[in-house]
């Protein structure tokens, strides 16, 4: 779309708008990248795309890119010592995580319910096979719900920032993601949710940067009511979560009617079927 050299004392300043077509994401998704490069080395970088701009927005992702990049190139003419200065190319903070093999969701709020027993017996299973394990309660975090701004998919990171970002960094690393979670009102409680919806930001990391292959996952459900159809809004979307994120879901356990049956504990087989899931999934890796 542009390229120009610049030249500035004994440094030549080449800056470059070019745009990518990112429709098998998104339909019309068009990711525009600015840069500017002295020899090898990116001293400056925006990125914009169509998707962060809403219907009633004036402004326009290409046309902000074309004044993002005349106005650079007029700093870099007039002072490159000071637009260096205000350049920024680190992008956000350092993530940190875990590295855990295995990382447990525990979806919901009462952490010593049938969801907090089933991630008990997995994170058991896991450590008996000497897997390191780390166990995430959402409902104990402080994380903000994501608000559709798109901008992740100029960067790969998230413009939040909370408690998320380590979050995704150990769910990026582990080999085995198992969600356990109640059914709330035919779907996941509304904490859970939150945390689902802010993995678009690792999404959007996977289509920049790449990420890891070869993740399973596993879902683990229970439903105060009678009948497998309570789970339908649970599987949907928490299979739909696990393959935006390159995890392939390898199996699930569901179980209903606990508001009669009240403790887990108390159903004949289940949690030597539950330690037998995470034991399958943790062997079919090696």
């Amino acid at each position: 779309m542009r390229n120009t050299g610049i030249r500035t004392g004994d440094t030549v300043y080449n800056l470059s708008l070019s745009s990518e077509d990112l429709s098998s994401v998104y339909p019309g998704m068009i990711r525009y990248v600015l840069e500017v490069r002295a020899g090898e080395e990116v001293v400056a970088k925006f990125s914009t795309n169509t998707y962060e701009y809403s219907p009633t927005n004036p402004l326009q992702a290409e046309s902000v890119a074309m004044r993002m990049a005349d106005r650079w190139e007029e700093e870099i003419r007039e002072s490159p010592q000071e637009f260096l200065a205000s350049a920024n190319v680190k992008g956000k903070a350092g993530e940190t995580g875990s590295h855990a093999d295995v990382v447990i969701i525990q979806g919901s709020p009462r952490a010593d319910g049938n969801s907090g027993i089933l991630a008990g017996w997995a994170l058991e299973t896991a450590q008996g096979l000497e897997r390191s394990v780390e166990v995430i309660y959402p409902h104990d975090l402080g994380i903000r719900p994501c608000i559709g701004c798109y901008q992740c998919y100029n960067t790969g990171s998230c413009a939040i920032e909370d408690e998320m970002r380590s979050i995704i960094r150990s769910v990026a690393e582990c080999s085995l993601l198992i969600v356990c979670s109640p059914v709330y009102t035919n779907s996941v409680p509304g904490s859970l949710k939150v945390l689902v919806d802010r993995f678009m930001a690792y999404h959007a990391k996977r289509l920049v940067s790449g990420g890891k292959t070869g993740q399973r996952g596993l879902i683990f459900s229970v439903s105060g009511r009678k009948g497998m159809d309570n789970f339908t809004c649970v599987t949907r979307v928490l299979d739909a979560f696990m393959r935006n994120i390159g995890i392939v879901p390898s199996g699930e356990l569901l179980l209903d009617g606990m508001d009669r049956i009240h403790d887990i504990r108390a159903v004949p087989g289940v949690e030597e079927r539950t330690r037998s899931l995470v034991r399958e999934a943790i062997g079919s890796r090696g």
